[in-house]
């Protein structure tokens, strides 16, 4: 009775990791395609920039990363984000950063405003301390990238690290766009 009762909580353990996967419905997870159009970035907040509304970014392309500087996948794509927003700003990419905590330190927007100058963050960074953001573009997890195109509607969106030659590859397809 015992060892079938270990057994079972073994079989159980084994099992979470893909009860997680169907939840999330994979991960990371990258898609492409879609079209709808992009929520509105609100915030307590506004780091490095003005608030700003996506009728504002017409004809710009966006990439929207939803992090907080306490998450390692976060830290671990933040070279890239970086990379991305020098690379590419001069041609029509708009970086914002929006900032939803995980903890209580990480609410203080003081703390906040530490992280992104002492990390020399020069992309806007709003934060989203009631997830009302995150709410409204259906994130379910830290990181998240989204990419909007000159027209506002989602085009891509990948969660957790890594498929960065996929996302850039992405970023430049949109820019391209008319």
């Amino acid at each position: 009775m015992r060892h079938s009762t270990v057994r079972r909580r073994c079989f159980s353990l084994m099992l979470a990791p893909l009860a997680l996967v169907a939840v999330l419905g994979g991960w990371p997870m990258a898609y492409g395609g879609g079209s709808s159009p992009a929520p509105e970035i609100t915030g307590q907040t506004w780091i490095n920039a003005a608030p700003t509304h996506m009728a504002d970014l017409k004809g710009k392309v966006v990439l929207v990363e939803f992090w907080t500087f306490g998450c390692f996948n976060c830290r671990n794509i933040e070279p890239q984000v970086k990379r991305w927003h020098e690379q590419y700003a001069q041609q029509g990419l708009v970086v914002i950063g929006v900032h939803t905590p995980e903890t209580d330190f990480e609410r203080e927007s003081k703390n906040v405003e530490h992280y992104v100058r002492a990390q020399h963050i020069a992309y806007a960074v709003v934060t989203d301390n009631d997830f009302a953001t995150w709410t409204r573009y259906g994130t379910r997890a830290w990181p998240t990238v989204y990419l909007i195109d000159k027209q506002g509607r989602i085009r891509y969106a990948h969660i957790g690290e890594g498929n960065y030659a996929q996302t850039e590859q992405q970023i430049q397809t949109l820019l391209a766009e008319r």
